[in-house]
This record gives structure tokens, C-alpha cells and sequence, in this order.
């Protein structure tokens, strides 16, 4: 389990540290662990962060969300729901955030590497700022966009691509969620989970994670092999006969 000081859980949580202690002030977040004068946050508040953020953006006041928070918890200990919440905030990405430096992108990108793109990926997310660095939180993703600028394609095509792809995958990904929501996690609304019910529903989130990414692997895999040949079919036949052609002329 990841262990965050405050800055670092504001960061990660794209906020900042005056408003987490304007949360912790409010009986929003839990409060840290202690150790000595430091104080040490888990997976768990960053995403009772998150949520926190998420319902602000919603429209919810202050005391509104107390009063979910409140009957959420109610009947079970803090610890217990801060287990539910470590269940839901794990990081589900197969790969580590990974520190790139500017000299490392220029090398990757070249001369595309401009101050606009540079702003569109920190805008998408696909980069953080870390300093006078970058995180990528999604290496795999840098990588290909990488591949694709050296085999021609502009980076900010690739940057227009990455967010349409985006776009599209967060859609197909809440349609799976929400028909799992709908015809498996059926709460009423303002009702209180028991002890058996939380532990169903920890088990639930547990296991949709390798099930979406199992569901968007196999729909992906199922595309490339119909896509590919589709669009650049075509292409290969021209390029066949050319050198059909030209094998002829020089046989000839």
C-alpha cells in the first residue's frame, strides 16, 4: 500500500494541500497516521480525496457530503471503511508511473516536442510535472505514442488520438460498470450496507478490474485483426502488384 506525506497526496489527487486540511478541518478525510511530527496518508484517503473532489465538482455542499460520508460509515468502524475504500482506490494499472526528463522527450519526439504539445499532454493527462520533470503515469501509452511519431505520424495527431482514444474507452468502460452497478450491486439510495453487503461489494470492485481489462483486451484484439487488414488492404495489393510488375520487367 502506497504511504503519501500531504503535498504528495494534494499532487496525486490534482489539488492542494490547503484544501486537504480544509477537508480534514471539515470531518471529510479521515484523519492521517502519525508518526512522530510526520504525518502519513494511504491509498485510502487519496481516494476519499478524490471522491471528496468528484462530489464538490458535482455541485454537492460541504454538508451534504458529511451526511453521505456519515451514513456510509455508520454502524462500522473507521477501519472498515477505509479497507472497502483501499479495495476501490487500488491502482489498476498493470504498469509504475515512470519519471521522464525534458531531454528524454526531445529525444523521443524530437523536434514535434513543442511547448503546445507539451501543454496538451499535461492538459490530457498523459504527462505530470514533477519538478523540473515529467511523470508519465502511463508508460505503455508514452511508448506507443513514441512509436507511432517515428513511423511518420505528427505528434500532435498522436495527441488528438490519445484523447478521442480516451474518450471512447472511459464510454465502453462505464457501459460495462453501469450494467454491473444495475443488475449486481442493486442499493437503494440513502440505504445503509451491512457488514455482509460491504464485504460483497469490496469483493465486486475487487474482481471488475481484470474483468474490464480482460473485456477491452479481447474487444481490441478482436478490432485490430478486422481494422488492420480493412484499411490497409488495399495498400498491400497495390504495393504486391507493383513489385509483381517490376519483377516482370526485370525478368523480362
Amino acid at each position: 500500500m502506497a504511504e503519501y506525506r500531504i503535498d504528495d497526496l494534494a499532487r496525486a489527487a490534482g489539488t492542494t494541500v490547503r484544501n486537504v486540511r480544509v477537508y480534514q478541518d471539515r470531518e471529510l478525510l479521515p484523519p492521517p497516521r502519525r508518526e512522530g511530527r510526520l504525518a502519513i496518508y494511504s491509498d485510502a484517503h487519496l481516494v476519499r480525496l478524490r471522491l471528496i473532489i468528484n462530489m464538490l465538482e458535482r455541485g454537492y455542499a460541504f454538508a451534504q457530503i458529511h451526511e453521505m460520508l456519515s451514513a456510509w460509515e455508520a454502524g462500522r468502524s473507521l477501519a472498515d471503511v477505509l479497507g472497502l475504500e483501499e479495495v476501490m482506490g487500488r491502482s489498476w494499472a498493470e504498469q509504475a508511473p515512470r519519471v521522464v526528463s525534458l531531454s528524454q522527450l526531445r529525444e523521443m519526439f524530437g523536434g514535434q516536442l513543442t511547448q503546445d504539445n507539451i501543454r496538451r499532454a499535461l492538459d490530457q493527462g498523459l504527462l505530470e510535472r514533477w519538478g523540473a520533470r515529467f511523470v508519465a503515469p502511463s508508460p505503455q501509452l508514452l511508448e506507443a505514442g513514441g512509436e507511432l511519431v517515428r513511423m511518420g505520424v505528427p505528434l500532435h495527431k498522436v495527441l488528438d488520438l490519445a484523447e478521442q482514444l480516451q474518450s471512447d474507452v472511459d464510454h465502453v468502460s462505464s457501459v460495462l460498470v453501469s450494467q454491473v452497478r444495475e443488475h449486481v450491486l442493486r442499493i437503494g439510495a440513502g440505504a445503509d450496507l451491512s457488514d455482509e453487503e460491504a464485504e460483497r461489494f469490496s469483493d465486486v470492485i475487487g474482481r471488475l478490474r481484470p474483468l474490464v481489462m480482460s473485456a477491452l483486451n479481447a474487444a481490441a484484439a478482436r478490432s485490430a485483426e478486422r481494422v488492420i487488414p480493412e484499411i490497409l488492404g488495399d495498400r498491400l495489393v497495390e504495393l504486391l502488384r507493383d513489385a509483381e510488375a517490376q519483377n516482370s520487367g526485370e525478368a523480362s
